[in-house]
Order: structure tokens, then sequence, then C-alpha cells
């Protein structure tokens, strides 16, 4: 169907987003950062990119406005659900749409379906000559503040620093039980 390229630093983001599209019939090509976003423009030729905002090295406001000084294909910034959008940002990138994560199948459908459904697709217009089928234009800004998306999305982010919990509770625990004090760090 269409080529999407994936941008996010988030292998659970990746996945999920992975997921849905290919379940759809597209090819998705997933990156973990901005940067090899930029690399493989020339190579992956995508119809359609998906970048997240807070990348590392590039942004995907920067991969944005990147792409839009360089092919202007369309670009779909995401954000975490309790991540700010900066709304100026993204009128100053020319995103085609913000949508928050984690992904909800058909609005990630949704965004992406004004772009993608009739880009590799041929039917009949109106005066019955073949040409490419138009989608309907949904709205730019996508924002769903569903409390179970804003605590799957807790969930990720605790799932994460929870090692490094474990570690410093671990270290006062045996401190505590050894009968140690705790180093004062200057």
């Amino acid at each position: 169907m269409s080529r999407i390229l994936l941008a996010d630093d988030s292998p659970h983001a990746q996945r999920m987003g992975e997921r849905i599209l290919r379940d759809e019939g597209h090819e998705v090509i997933t990156v973990s950062d901005g940067k090899v976003a930029m690399l493989r423009l020339a190579d992956a030729s995508p119809d359609l990119i998906i970048a997240d905002i807070s990348m590392p090295e590039v942004s995907g406001y920067e991969l944005c406005e990147y792409v839009k000084n360089h092919g202007g294909m369309p670009v779909i910034l995401t954000a975490g659900a309790v991540e700010p959008v900066d709304e100026k940002e993204v009128d100053r990138v020319r995103a085609d749409g913000v949508l928050k994560k984690p992904f909800e199948a058909s609005l990630l459908l949704a965004s992406i379906g004004r772009f993608v459904s009739g880009s590799r697709r041929t039917g009949k217009k109106a005066d019955g000559e073949a040409g490419p089928v138009k989608a309907a234009v949904a709205p730019r800004s996508v924002m769903v503040l569903d409390p179970e998306q804003v605590r799957a999305a807790v969930t990720v982010a605790l799932d994460a620093s929870m090692p490094a919990l474990i570690d410093q509770i671990t270290e006062r625990v045996v401190l505590a039980l050894s009968g140690r004090k705790p180093e004062v760090k200057k």
C-alpha cells in the first residue's frame, strides 16, 4: 500500500506503530532517532513520516523542518500522552499533524489516512476518468486525553525507570541491614 518511515526512540512506540500500520498493509521502516531518519530518506523514499518530537540528536521538529525544506512529504509528529507540544514550533516546521502516544489504532489510521490512502491507489474520478483517489481531509491535530492512555504512558515511563529505582532501594536496604551509615556525597 504505502511506505511509512516511523522515527521514535521508544521501542514500545515503534512496536505499537509498526504492528498497527503493517496490519493495514503498509510497509513500515522503523528507526530510533531523527539523524538515522534523515539518512534513510533517500533510500527509503517514504510516502509519509511519523516522528517523535523528542528524539536524541535530531528531534522530530528538526526532522520535520528538514523534510519540508528538502522534498516536502507529509510529516506527522508524535508526543507522549503527558508530553507538552509546542504548537508554535509545530506551525513553524509545517507539520501535517500531531498525534499523542500511546497510539490507538483508529486514531493513528485516521491521522495517516488523508496522506497515504490515495498515494498509491487509483480509481475513477467523478467524471469517469482514472486518477488518484482523494481521501477526506481530517483535522490537523488529534489529541485525546483518555485516562487509560495516560495510565499506559505512565506505566511505560515507570517501566523504563524501574531498574534504577530497584538499585537505589536495594542499596539503601543493604546499608540499613548492615548497620552502616550511608556515605554523604559532596
